[in-house]
């Protein structure tokens, strides 16, 4: 689970998150192959990373990011229907009018900061999700 300590440690390195940005989430999980084990389940269900409530949370309020890119199948840990509140990830992002993007691949080649996200989704009708196909551009790329 991602902690406001991680993301502390991650901006004394590269500095403050930028209110506006995209925070794009590089655990590895893309590099997992098939749906076993993409999904990671388990007897109590999927186990994959996520952000911590509070977390998520901070990234939102105190530092005003417009939206969180995992590449596992959710914005959520697998274990996260059982968290309080349920989904946290998802509620949070999408109550403050934020966005969510999921199942993004090639993360490791982008730099720790500086990235361009193009993330246009289809038109939305009655509906409360869309596929859409999300492009990085990286500086000196």
């Amino acid at each position: 689970m991602l902690s406001i300590e991680d993301v502390q440690r991650w901006e004394e390195q590269h500095g403050r998150i930028p209110t506006g940005s995209w925070l794009l989430y590089h655990t590895g999980w893309s590099h997992r192959h098939g749906r076993e084990a993409f999904l990671n389940e388990r007897e109590d269900g999927a186990h994959s990373p996520g952000v911590h409530k509070n977390c998520i949370q901070f990234l939102i309020q105190e530092r005003g990011i417009l939206g969180l890119g995992v590449e596992t199948v959710g914005t959520d840990a697998g274990q996260a229907g059982g968290f309080d509140p349920p989904f946290p990830s998802h509620t949070f992002l999408h109550g403050a009018g934020r966005f969510g993007l999921t199942s993004l691949i090639n993360l490791d080649q982008l730099p720790p900061t500086g990235a361009i996200v193009l993330a246009a989704p289809l038109k939305i009708v009655n509906g409360s999700g869309s596929p859409l196909r999300v492009l990085a551009i990286a500086p000196g790329k």
